[in-house]
């Protein structure tokens, strides 16, 4: 096979969370008495580490000012009365096909260590998963720490590895790493963004990564 290791991105390429997301930055805008910026703005940034998505979009932010952010978005990200996230179509179908051909799979995210593995258990997606790397436990994307580590863990080339996302964060994540990787159109950013990259292929499906097994 020509990849031993599958890397996943989480929000945009597997759970449609984009607008989840975007109400959630717009409640802790409101909470913590910042401008709620435009929704493109919002939207922008999925896939940075918090930290970092927060000074992007306002700069002046305090240190005690972006913890504050940062529990509001929590609080509204968590809440019981928020909807389940959905999965795109053929993510199970293709992450079983994956794991029966005993390639290793993984996630590289913006999310945190906790919001990552409270969505692997409500979205079922934990068993699928050998190792998964978070912004609040090594660095934010685009630097290609994240799949440093991973590569480390598997005890595999860069060469051996595609990482699949849907922003030119992740994309971008990979060059730096001289991996090669896969852009998804239904995602956050446009296709003109992530050719920027030089994706070996974009797909419109996540059943299309199969066809580069």
């Amino acid at each position: 096979m020509k990849y031993k290791a599958y890397i996943f991105d989480w929000d945009g390429t597997l759970v449609d969370s984009e607008s989840h997301i975007v109400s959630c930055l717009e409640y802790a805008a409101e909470q913590s008495g910042l401008p709620v910026l435009a929704y493109d703005k919002f939207k922008d940034i999925i896939g940075l580490g918090m930290r970092e998505a927060l000074l992007s979009l306002y700069p002046a932010l305090s240190d005690s000012e972006i913890e504050d952010m940062r529990g509001h978005y929590s609080a509204s990200f968590f809440a019981e009365t928020s909807s389940p996230l959905k999965l795109f179509d053929g993510v199970v179908e293709t992450l079983k096909k994956l794991q029966d051909k005993s390639v290793n799979l993984a996630v590289a995210t913006g999310k945190s260590r906790n919001g990552l593995d409270k969505a692997l258990l409500t979205t079922g997606l934990q068993p699928y998963f050998d190792v998964e790397r978070c912004a609040d436990e090594t660095k934010s994307k685009p630097h290609p720490l994240m799949l440093e580590e991973i590569a480390d863990h598997f005890s595999l080339k860069p060469s051996e590895m595609l990482m699949i996302g849907d922003t030119e964060y992740d994309l971008e994540m990979a060059a730096g790493f001289e991996m090669d990787a896969v852009g998804v159109s239904y995602g956050v950013h446009d296709v003109s963004r992530l050719m920027k990259h030089k994706p070996v292929k974009i797909i419109d499906s996540l059943s299309e990564i199969l066809t580069l097994t």
